[in-house]
């Protein structure tokens, strides 16, 4: 047997074959899990078919977290198939591109609610959905960056946005733990994915993550996936609230 062995994994946020979500999808497809994805529209559906290919996803659902209904609907087809969902991995992030490439300062209401809505609130709805078919424990994780315990140049103001998360997976960690459904948070290095690539001067970022980092190498979305499958497994049932980095050590320097 392999570590989830009989679990299902609910992944949402794949966008293509470079995405976080992507190897954490593969990493617990490799641990036996059965997985479900999503995809955004159909637009972004020929970019995560592969994906869903490639881990033998048993099912590929539509899901805009901004559409009423259809977060409701994927829980939905979890439940008619399998009557259960053991894991959730939330790995979605979004800011209009004024108020990401501007600064904290001068980020927009609209802007602001939406990056909220989309990257934090949108983990509280799915944690709420996922509760009722989590009732033999679980776990929850969801994907957050160093910019939310500092400022990381160019990051602006996505840093308050990814600080509000943190504290989100420790305040479900508190409320769904009596259910024995574990929400930790992971913190990986700088990867070059679809959402990096929007952040200023991003090749600058990755040059000083490598070189600064005690090993001296950029992590990759195997090394995150790995580690999510790692805590999704049973041998971390004692593991909840955390921010698991898996940066190669970078956060550790001053």
């Amino acid at each position: 047997m392999t570590a989830l062995d009989g679990k299902v994994a609910l992944v949402i946020g794949v966008a293509n074959t470079h995405s976080i979500a992507a190897g954490c999808a593969q990493a617990m497809a490799d641990a036996g899990a059965d997985i479900v994805m999503t995809y955004i529209d159909a637009t972004a559906k020929p970019y995560v078919q592969p994906v869903a290919e490639a881990v033998g996803a048993k099912l590929l659902l539509p899901l805009d977290v901004e559409k009423p209904g259809q977060m409701e609907a994927v829980f939905a087809a979890v439940k008619a198939r399998w009557g259960r969902l053991d894991i959730l991995v939330h790995s979605i992030a979004f800011c209009g591109a004024p108020d990401l490439h501007g600064r904290v300062t001068d980020c927009s209401a609209a802007g602001f609610a939406q990056a909220m809505d989309i990257s934090v609130h949108s983990l509280i709805r799915a944690a709420r959905l996922a509760e009722p078919l989590m009732h033999a424990g679980g776990t929850i994780l969801t994907m957050t960056y160093y910019g939310g315990e500092k400022v990381v140049d160019d990051y602006n103001i996505m840093g308050p946005v990814k600080a509000a998360l943190e504290a989100v997976v420790r305040d479900l960690a508190v409320e769904l733990g009596p259910q024995q459904i574990r929400v930790n948070a992971l913190s990986p290095g700088p990867l070059r994915t679809r959402a990096g690539s929007g952040i200023a001067h991003f090749d600058a970022l990755i040059d000083a993550a490598r070189d600064r980092a005690p090993e001296q190498a950029l992590v990759t979305i195997r090394d995150v996936g790995e580690v999510a499958a790692m805590l999704a497994s049973d041998g971390a049932r004692c593991v909840t609230g955390e921010v698991v980095h898996v940066d190669g050590g970078l956060h550790v320097r001053a």
